[in-house]
């Protein structure tokens, strides 16, 4: 391991956020810090997944985290909300990039968003190692999008996002299909392009404060975590009510926040289908253990675009997975070369319960699963990369 470094992170979405990028750029932070190196963040109060600040002076140990945007409100139209994080959060960081740039040995941008990287680059010291973190490609987003201002909008993405990736002295990918994706796209070079899956974070802490939610005579199929367009909601929500009507004895349940949330869950009109809020960070595994199958999602057509964080948790804890992904995507070919259930590749209704039936009557080696799981996905090789 290298000697100890002084790091800045800079993202909005950071602790006590209990989900997506704010979950994973604690525990990236957080395992920096434990790895003996002296870490700080330029980060956003917690607003995500509601998209509603929540002023939070809560600390971590070994960190120190600079907080900005208490005083923001989001638009509930999502290219407002995402214009008004991309412009607010550039005037915070040219506010506080002079001060906390000093001594620092590298700056490790988390991408998106990117404009306030890109608003910094003319100030950031020239010894300052860049890595950037590349967590989802927003031009993957936006390419099937059509009318006038989604053009226009994708325009200005390609724009921003090929200068910030040009300029970092490191991209790291959380998947192959990412880098190969942005290096066509923005014309990278290969030697300065990493590729590291995201990582463990559970550690067999299992609770017991869920018995209320799943009845010991059910089953239950479970989808936990951030829902927005990626996870392709709309279509997740037809596929549990099409799947509780063939599959009996079984209880569909969604726990997350925000608007897409509340909005399924007043489209549902099944009783079989229950949606929770996001369960405490202590509960989770938990939540894991006692879901006979956890979906993970993917909308058609965005596999290049990123990666679900929670994968690795998942694979690690004593649940069945049931993934939804492109074809031919790096993720179906994982699952198929490692022998890991379950992948299907299409979302029409038929085939995925069909697939799910198959499923709930499998039994699945976790052992194998686990050991899967800490081959690939592990946070040591993703510190290495960042810091060699």
């Amino acid at each position: 391991m290298s000697h100890k470094k002084n790091i800045l992170i800079i993202s909005p979405f950071f602790f006590p956020e209990p989900i997506s990028t704010g979950k994973f750029n604690t525990d990236f932070a957080v395992a920096l810090k434990n790895n003996g190196h002296n870490v700080t963040m330029l980060c956003y109060h917690p607003f995500y997944p509601e998209w509603k600040i929540e002023e939070s002076n809560e600390q971590l140990n070994g960190i120190k985290i600079i907080r900005g945007g208490k005083y923001l409100f989001f638009s509930k139209k999502t290219i407002v909300r995402r214009l008004i994080l991309e412009l607010s959060f550039v005037f915070f960081i040219l506010r506080k990039i002079r001060k906390h740039q000093k001594k620092k040995d590298i700056i490790i941008p988390i991408f998106p968003p990117s404009f306030a990287f890109l608003s910094i680059l003319p100030f950031l010291n020239r010894n300052l190692k860049k890595v950037g973190m590349v967590h989802d490609l927003q031009e993957v987003y936006s390419i099937n999008k059509k009318g006038f201002v989604n053009k226009f909008v994708r325009y200005f993405i390609h724009k921003i996002e090929r200068k910030c990736y040009n300029s970092c002295s490191k991209l790291i990918f959380l998947s192959k299909e990412m880098k190969d994706q942005a290096k066509e796209l923005y014309g990278l070079t290969e030697n300065k392009l990493e590729v590291q899956y995201p990582f463990i974070t559970v550690k067999g802490d299992i609770t017991n404060k869920l018995d209320y939610i799943f009845a010991s005579n059910k089953k239950h199929v479970v989808y936990s975590g951030a829902l927005g367009e990626k996870q392709n909601p709309e279509k997740l929500l037809n596929f549990f009510q099409e799947a509780s009507l063939e599959i009996e004895n079984v209880i569909f349940h969604i726990f997350s926040k925000g608007e897409e949330f509340t909005k399924l869950e007043g489209l549902n009109k099944k009783a079989s289908i229950r949606f929770h809020d996001l369960v405490m960070k202590e509960n989770l595994e938990e939540l894991y253990q006692k879901s006979d199958i956890q979906i993970v999602p993917q909308k058609e057509g965005t596999s290049k675009g990123s990666l679900p964080s929670k994968l690795p948790n998942l694979l690690a804890s004593d649940c069945k997975v049931f993934l939804i992904t492109d074809p031919n995507s790096e993720l179906q070919k994982l699952f198929i070369d490692n022998n890991l259930d379950s992948v299907v590749t299409t979302w029409d209704s038929k085939e995925l319960i069909k697939s799910l039936k198959s499923l709930l009557e499998k039994s699945v080696d976790y052992k194998h699963q686990k050991t899967i799981a800490k081959n690939f996905f592990t946070i040591d090789k993703m510190i290495k990369k960042v810091l060699r």
